[in-house]
């Protein structure tokens, strides 16, 4: 039931989540943050306005990247957000 509704490929695309410093190492991931994966899609939160620009020219490079951890339920798009600041 759980495969029918696509439930099982969501719970294996999430576990980017976790790896996402591993993916982008240690430089890009103390700027950013995994946030959500929602159908094909992974969020990820940028600290400031230069890294988001930053990155989002690196976008295609990133989803690679990702989809190489995630071969049999790859993503469709990366979208960077600007965190909210605190």
């Amino acid at each position: 039931v759980l495969e029918q509704h696509g439930v099982k490929d969501q719970i294996k695309r999430m576990t980017v989540l976790k790896l996402w410093p591993e993916i982008v190492g240690e430089h890009v991931a103390a700027v950013t943050q995994a946030r959500s994966v929602s159908e094909r899609t992974l969020f990820i939160e940028v600290r400031t306005s230069a890294w988001l620009m930053e990155l989002n020219m690196m976008k295609a490079d990133f989803l690679t990247e990702v989809n190489r951890h995630l071969e049999e339920v790859p993503l469709k798009r990366i979208i960077f957000v600007l965190g909210e600041s605190t």
